[in-house]
């Protein structure tokens, strides 16, 4: 009974210790508060908080165990600190300002003292390097003078790296290897092509940028949620998706998944790429980028595979999937007869032109008053030679402001059709996703959507661009 009770007691201790305690010492700060951080999505958010003591001195503490990651002290005068957070989170922290980092002693956590001992070599060759910089910008014209500097720059660079790749091998499966892992940039090995080969250089750079982008995610492990608390996770993701990925929303969204899915087996890793690829097409202003948000929330959040949506937010994500997906670019545009001012009928699918404008409008609405007139100016007028035609749909069904405006902008000629809607049958607000206006779609000879959301002073851009192309 002394034994197990023994036991029991050394569990319940042991367990006891599972949460962390940070011990601050900062000299030059007292009797204030002062902020425990992480880093998450290039952003920093708080963790803690506490009131240090006359002489800086203050305890985090906290019944669980931090995640681990990249953390911050933050000062009432604005300035911070990094450490690293590992498994061990019971040590102490003493620094004294003016540099927070290069005063820092830490006792307690070797994986962060072994981080902060990189921390100190990367900021003394930083600042040497940026000597050496400004040094050899003063021999630029002098290269046998500037060899030993340059050489030096080289050799800082490899203490850095050996450094890193030491600490690596020496801690194996810690956040302080998966941190400096992440750092490593992809090595692109040297291709050779026969010099027989057409256009040589290109083919150099497409085996380049492939390899590039196939190795891209190589050092960053994304089945661990670890890498989601550094700083610079997150402006990875965002290079690899604005920069090496080939910016066409078909290429993105296949990108986007393939990344998405290394991510699976760690759940909040996955719940992370989700969101971040999802919002990512939400946000963006390039057309066409509503068919990654299609795709991206039917196979993640209407499959049942995002556990962490709520009914409100998946009843309203199907309802815009509903109304976005018949009019994504590439896609026939709905047929729609509709009546004109004089009682005539147009069916768009019977308007013959290599390119139809197709523009839904009301006269009562402060941005129509300025972008139809321009649409008929600005385009119709300088491209109708060249067999362009719009269809301009009137939303609502009062004729008399429709006509009063159309008259009074002379908004008439051959091939610009004034048409409207009016027992609103044909459906065109479901079909074209019309809950304001103005809304632009150009259609191609075949009424394929080729353009959607399109201002109109964007309009000539792509006309211009189509002549060029020999396409109009």
């Amino acid at each position: 009974m002394l034994l197990s009770g023994l036991v029991l007691f050394l569990a319940l201790m042991n367990l006891g210790a599972q949460g962390y305690k940070i011990q601050v010492d900062i000299g030059g700060v007292k009797d204030t508060s002062v902020i425990l951080g992480y880093y998450a999505q290039s952003k920093m958010y708080v963790s803690d908080t506490i009131q240090v003591d006359s002489r800086g001195r203050g305890v985090f503490t906290g019944e669980k165990p931090l995640p681990q990651g990249m953390y911050l002290v933050y000062l009432p005068n604005q300035t911070y600190f990094d450490f690293l957070v590992g498994s061990d989170q019971q040590f102490a922290m003493k620094t004294h300002e003016p540099d927070y980092v290069k005063n820092l002693v830490i006792t307690g956590a070797d994986e962060s003292e072994r981080f902060l001992s990189y921390q100190r070599l990367l900021m003394d060759r930083q600042t040497e390097a940026k000597e050496l910089q400004q040094k050899l910008e003063a021999l630029k014209e002098q290269p046998d003078s500037s060899k030993f500097l340059q050489e030096r720059l080289q050799q800082m660079g490899n203490d850095v790296k050996d450094l890193s790749d030491r600490l690596i091998q020496e801690n194996p499966k810690t956040m302080l290897a998966l941190f400096l892992t992440g750092l490593k940039a992809v090595e692109v090995p040297e291709f050779t092509v026969e010099d027989s080969v057409v256009n040589k250089d290109s083919v150099l750079q497409h085996r380049r940028y492939y390899y590039y982008k196939h190795h891209y995610f190589d050092h960053l492990d994304l089945t661990d949620d670890r890498l989601i608390r550094t700083p610079y996770f997150h402006g990875k993701l965002e290079n690899y998706l604005t920069k090496t990925v080939i910016q066409h929303p078909d290429t993105l969204t296949a990108a986007a998944i393939g990344v998405i899915e290394k991510a699976r087996p760690n759940a909040e890793m996955f719940r992370y790429m989700v969101q971040y690829f999802f919002n990512y097409a939400n946000d963006s202003k390039m057309m066409g980028m509503d068919a990654m948000l299609v795709a991206l929330g039917e196979k993640y959040y209407l499959s049942g595979d995002a556990t962490w949506a709520d009914e409100e937010f998946l009843t309203k994500l199907k309802d815009r999937v509903v109304k976005i997906k018949p009019n994504l670019l590439g896609l026939k545009a709905h047929d729609m007869k509709l009546e004109s001012l004089n009682g005539e009928f147009f069916r768009l699918s019977e308007i013959s032109a290599p390119y139809t404008i197709l523009a839904f409008w009301e006269p009562s609405c402060g941005h129509c008053k300025k972008e139809i007139p321009a649409l008929f100016k600005d385009v119709f007028e300088k491209y109708k030679d060249k067999g362009i035609k719009v269809m301009a749909v009137y939303t609502q069904i009062d004729t008399k402001e429709w006509q009063e405006f159309v008259e009074a902008n002379h908004l008439e000629g051959f091939g610009w059709y004034n048409v409207f809607d009016r027992y609103q049958q044909s459906g065109f607000r479901d079909h074209y996703d019309i809950f304001s206006t103005p809304v632009i779609y150009i259609l191609d000879r075949d009424k394929k959507i080729v353009a959607k959301r399109i201002g109109v002073e964007n309009i000539p851009g792509f006309f211009d661009h189509e002549i060029s192309q020999g396409r109009l």
